[in-house]
């Protein structure tokens, strides 16, 4: 067996996984990119540009993603949205948990630690909130009342949940050759709705949509390519090196916020790591600062007052409990999830778009109201 030096492997993993999500905090910053908002401008506007933007990167990410299945690169049983038992309860509830979370909380996961970047003090006691209660969904009392609930509503499929590998016993086609298939009639669908009205090609659509999608494929390729060993020698396993799931993993920002604070708490115990997760929650802070600086836009922001606290609190609680039950948030599934052709992954986004859109009413609810 050849030797693997999985300490320089893993190093090149965290530090171009790093530099990727500093890419992604510096393109979301500047182009605006945020699902929330994306929701937030059709309901109260009509303006769907920032939709076609998450749209755009939605294609691109699943292009990019099924091509490299396509050529044997990677494989998307191997990650936790593609495998044959579909949490198909945990997917809608934790869904719409997060995504009328993200309403209160003035953004999702990724927007949180982008707001951060930007000095955004409220969007702080957000992620605080998320890391807590997404620890505890992963292995506190709020885990303990998920898998005893809504994960136990599940279906065990006989093939991995992913689309290429569900039709290819039904269509006797390879799943290399359904991957490519799906990834440019799915993906490529996408981007072409996406591009086909005026607003999704402005400027900042293109550079975010393009942007961002390529930083989530070029996070699976690392995750995939670069830090797959197909043999461990401590285990004689294969393995994904410095990913948290011990899968192949690109961005998600729930259970990652979680790991980071466990990180700096017990930063002196060597059995905590570095891991992909933990390295993109600093690289998309820093990339949003940079970003934020440069244009002078950085400034400092509190609460306004006891509800904007109150609601913020709650916000990071959903998002926590609901990133986690769902397996991911707009970044994890909406894009990361939703690249492997997953059905929880499709569950999930279909959920936190409904949880955003009642989130939304209940704010408009809440403001008549006070009038």
């Amino acid at each position: 067996m050849q030797d693997v030096d999985l300490q320089a492997i893993a190093a090149q993993v965290l530090w171009a996984a790093f530099f990727l999500s500093v890419a992604f905090g510096a393109i979301a910053q500047r182009t605006h990119f945020c699902t929330m908002g994306a929701v937030s401008d059709i309901v109260h506007m009509g303006d769907w540009t920032r939709m076609r933007m998450w749209v755009l990167a939605m294609g691109v990410a699943i292009v990019g993603f099924n091509a490299m299945v396509g050529l044997g690169w990677i494989d998307a049983s191997k990650t936790i949205y593609a495998t044959p038992r579909l949490l198909w309860l945990s997917s809608i509830v934790g869904g719409f948990m997060f995504g009328f979370g993200m309403v209160l909380g003035s953004g999702c996961g990724s927007k949180t630690l982008i707001r951060v970047g930007g000095g955004n003090l409220k969007s702080l006691i957000v992620f605080l909130m998320i890391g807590l209660s997404a620890y505890a969904t992963l292995r506190g009392i709020t885990g303990v009342l998920r898998v005893n609930t809504v994960d136990a509503a599940a279906l065990t499929l006989s093939q991995p949940q992913d689309l290429p590998s569900l039709l290819a016993p039904v269509t006797g086609l390879s799943k290399a050759t359904l991957a490519w298939v799906l990834g440019l009639v799915v993906g490529g669908g996408l981007i072409g709705w996406a591009l086909s009205k005026p607003e999704g090609r402005s400027g900042n659509a293109v550079l975010g949509g393009l942007g961002v999608g390529a930083v989530i494929v070029g996070v699976w390729w690392v995750s995939g390519v670069l830090g797959y060993v197909p043999e461990d020698p401590n285990t004689l396993e294969e393995a994904f090196v410095a990913t948290n799931s011990q899968r192949m993993e690109s961005l998600s920002f729930v259970a990652p916020v979680a790991y980071t604070i466990d990180w700096l708490i017990f930063f002196s115990d060597k059995s905590r790591v570095l891991t992909l997760g933990i390295v993109a929650v600093f690289g998309v802070v820093l990339g949003s600062a940079v970003v934020a600086f440069a244009t002078r836009s950085f400034r400092w922001e509190g609460f306004r007052d006891a509800e904007d606290t109150a609601n913020h609190l709650v916000a990071g609680i959903l998002m926590g409990v609901g990133g986690v039950t769902a397996l991911g948030c707009t970044v994890g599934q909406g894009l990361s999830g939703i690249s492997t052709l997953s059905i929880g992954s499709f569950l999930a986004l279909a959920s936190i778009l409904a949880g955003a859109v009642a989130g939304l009413k209940y704010q408009i609810w809440r403001l008549e109201r006070q009038v």
